[in-house]
């Protein structure tokens, strides 16, 4: 208690209870005089104290219960920092440092400290972070200096070119019944130029090719004009490739003096068929 008498006054020594965890506190400026008060409610007590050795008393208190809650946190951590790294024997570098294959560097420097400052207490945690680390930026600076080819992408971008649409456009997928059709006549067309060369060569295997191309594309196109056009074009432009290929790529098919003429027209055939079937 607080004694005042006259102008002075005596206060009492300060009150060791230690308030619990459902004290509430609650510091009061009082503007007049400058002084404060700390009111401490108790579940059942009230106590007041004014300025002077009890507040100051209850002030070093504070101060000391609060030091301790800050040495208990910091032991806390140290002790999180003592931990070990759950994925440490993850082999994945991406997936121990906890990120994606297409991450940035600044990405996994930024993983690489954050677990570093988590698990600093662990030695063995440290070295497989840092392994990890290290293993994902030689793999970027190799990737960098010995670049892969992305088949796929190349694929896209030469189906997507303007020379590519050009030539698809020629084209058009028919009914399965008319491809059928028109591959049966051509492979009986190079089993007999197989089966019999002549010494003349596949002349008559090949004048009947042609003669099927123009019926195929005309039945499919109904328009004579250009059923002559496009297959006497295609003919030329068969021949022609099926002769470079056989003289510069393929060697011939069966050996003798008309081995040339035989694979050159085993060529044609198939070209004429795709002409016949799926040209526009």
């Amino acid at each position: 208690m607080m004694i005042l008498s006259g102008l002075s006054g005596k206060p009492s020594k300060c009150c060791p209870l230690r308030p619990s965890t459902r004290i509430q506190r609650e510091l009061v400026s009082s503007f007049p005089n400058g002084n404060f008060r700390e009111i401490i409610d108790l579940q059942y007590l009230k106590r007041n104290y004014w300025t002077g050795p009890a507040l100051r008393c209850k002030t070093l208190q504070i101060r000391h219960t609060t030091k301790c809650a800050f040495d208990a946190s910091s032991r806390d951590l140290a002790n999180d920092s003592a931990a070990e790294f759950p994925r440490i024997h993850v082999r994945d570098p991406y997936k121990r440092l906890g990120i994606s294959k297409e991450a940035s560097e600044d990405e996994i420097q930024s993983a690489r400290n954050f677990l570093i400052n988590r698990y600093a207490g662990h030695k063995d945690s440290v070295d497989a972070i840092e392994a990890a680390h290290d293993k994902i930026i030689m793999q970027k600076f190799y990737d960098r200096k010995n670049p892969k080819i992305d088949l796929k992408k190349k694929v896209r971008e030469v189906n997507q070119s303007r020379v590519v649409q050009a030539i698809r456009s020629r084209f058009q997928t028919p009914s399965t019944k008319f491809m059928i059709t028109a591959l049966i006549a051509f492979l009986v067309l190079g089993v007999l130029t197989i089966l019999f060369p002549t010494e003349e060569g596949p002349t008559l295997q090949v004048a009947v090719s042609l003669i099927a191309t123009f019926y195929f594309i005309h039945d499919r196109l109904k328009s004579k004009l250009r059923a002559f056009l496009y297959g006497a074009g295609a003919f030329i432009f068969s021949w022609l490739l099926g002769t470079f290929l056989v003289v510069s790529v393929i060697p011939p098919v069966i050996k003798g003096l008309r081995g040339f003429e035989v694979t050159t027209s085993l060529i044609t055939y198939i070209l004429l068929w795709v002409s016949s079937t799926y040209l526009k």
